[in-house]
Order: C-alpha cells, then structure tokens, then sequence
C-alpha cells in the first residue's frame, strides 16, 4: 500500500518562479558592475551625467552658499562673465590659438620621430641595446630643469616652447611604444614566417598593424603630458598662451579669469581625447577594443 505522505507529497504542487520583472536601475547597475563588458549608450552617458551633476552641485553649493570665499573659489556666474569678457577682448582666443599652435607642433615631431624608433627599439635587441640607456638616463631628468638651459641655447619664444614639449614627450613615447611592439606575440611573426612571409612584410603586415592599438593609446596619453609640460613652459617664459593667462590673472588676483584658463584647457584635452577615440575606431577596426 502506498505511503500516504509520499502520495501527498507528489501531487502537491511545485513553487512557481517569480515573474516579477527586475526593474531596469538594477538591470543596469548589474549590467555595467560586469568587468570588462560593454554597456549601452544609454547608461554611459548615464554615468557621465552624474559624474558632472554631482561636481557642479558641489560647486554651486560652495560657492552661491558662502562656504568658500570668491577669492579662492568663484561661482560659475563669475567664471562665465569672466570667460565672455576674455571672449569680447578677443585675448581668449589669441591665447588659445597660441598654446594649439605650440602643442600640435611639440607633440607631432615627437610622435614622428618616437613611433618608428620604438617600434624598432621593441623589435631588435640590438636598437634597445643602442637606444636605451640615452632614453633611460633623459627621461628621468625633470623637463622643468632643462628650461633654463633651452631658454639659452634657443631663447624666449615658440621654439622653446616646442622644445620643451618635445623634449618632455618624445623619450616617454619611445619606451611606451617600445614596450607595446616588445609584447607582440612571437607565434603571430612565427606563423607569418612559416607561410612564407618575407622579413619586411613581417614587419609591414604584421608587427605593425598588431602595434598600433596600443600606439594610439599612447599617443591619448602623451597628449595629456604634453599639455602638462607647455603650461609649465609658459608660466616659466612667455608672452602669450593659456599658462601665460592663469599666471598674469594670478598676479591680480583674478580667480575666475584662472578657472577660465583651466576650463579651456580641459574641453581642448577633452576633444583631443574624443578625436583619438574616434580615430581607434576608424582607422584600427581589427583592435581588440573595438
């Protein structure tokens, strides 16, 4: 005779599962919390809403509250008059068109000349044993301490400038390009050479495409540095430029002209930045970030 708690048991009926949909805050939040898992255009700008919204709050609450003093901290009304009174006197963009003037030329040489030596420098033993230690020994030495030098050998003026922008990008590019082309994988160059490739189409065909991913990134990077390195050139010897305009704003104590200086200085690097991204995008389709 069957059991009759086994009889029960089996006729009684399974839990249903929750049809309860998840709402789409979690949906979202679990979906950009996965580690290195694309998210969608929607919550990306999501983030950077907020990440902007929370620092102007903070801002406005600083300054319209009376927490901070104007003197070290003025309000975004003041920095927008001061930027559209910079803008009518037409100074802003003379010293704007001054600074992109110096750093595109300081950052382009450095790049032309670094890319192709690192690329050979991570490639053959014999280059690094050439190439290294001059590079090892320059890098380490502070670009601020050289100016006065440059300012003697070259004097005050735009090829100082792009001197120091040169000097201070070109030996960072050559070791991080070096390092990029270094981790290039053997067995790729192996199997072009086991299909028959010959040793410039190796190096035309192969470690330069698998290259030049990271090249790009690095270039994001050193653009950053060498914006970093033409303000302190211009706050050491200049006439024009935005360094020049945070430090004479400085000396009379204009803090929203300084705030201005810095705002334009971070949209130019912010659109450097945007035009890099796009460029990964279309010119390296076969990049592994795509």
């Amino acid at each position: 005779m069957p059991d009759k708690n086994l009889q029960a048991n089996t006729h009684r009926p399974a839990p249903r599962a929750s049809t309860r949909p998840r709402s789409r805050i979690v949906s979202a939040l679990d979906d950009a919390l996965r580690p290195h898992e694309p998210v969608s255009r929607q919550t990306y700008l999501s983030g950077v809403i907020l990440s902007t919204a929370v620092i102007a709050f903070v801002w406005i609450v600083l300054s319209y509250g009376g927490i901070v003093p104007p003197l070290f901290l003025p309000s975004p009304s003041d920095v927008v008059r001061a930027a559209v009174a910079l803008f009518r006197e037409g100074s802003l963009l003379i010293h704007a068109r001054a600074s992109l003037s110096v750093i595109v030329t300081g950052w382009a040489l450095a790049v032309v000349a670094a890319v192709p030596l690192g690329i050979l420098m991570g490639t053959l033993k014999f280059v690094e044993a050439l190439v290294e230690p001059v590079v090892d020994f320059v890098r380490y030495l502070p670009v601020s301490a050289m100016i006065p030098l440059l300012i003697l050998y070259i004097g005050i003026g735009t090829a100082e400038k792009v001197a120091v922008i040169f000097i201070g990008t070109f030996f960072q590019l050559v070791l991080l390009v070096a390092d990029v082309s270094a981790n290039v994988s053997k067995d790729l160059l192996d199997s072009a050479y086991t299909l028959g490739a010959k040793r410039g189409t190796v190096f035309s065909r192969v470690l330069v495409p698998a290259t030049l991913p990271g090249v790009m990134d690095n270039l994001r990077i050193t653009m950053g540095w060498a914006w970093t390195y033409l303000i302190v050139a211009e706050l050491v010897a200049s006439d024009r430029g935005l360094g020049y305009l945070i430090l004479d704003s400085m000396r009379g104590l204009y803090t929203d002209r300084i705030f201005v200086g810095l705002f334009v200085i971070g949209l130019l690097g912010l659109g450097f930045d945007i035009i890099f991204k796009r460029l990964h995008r279309i010119l390296l389709p076969w990049s592994p970030k795509i």
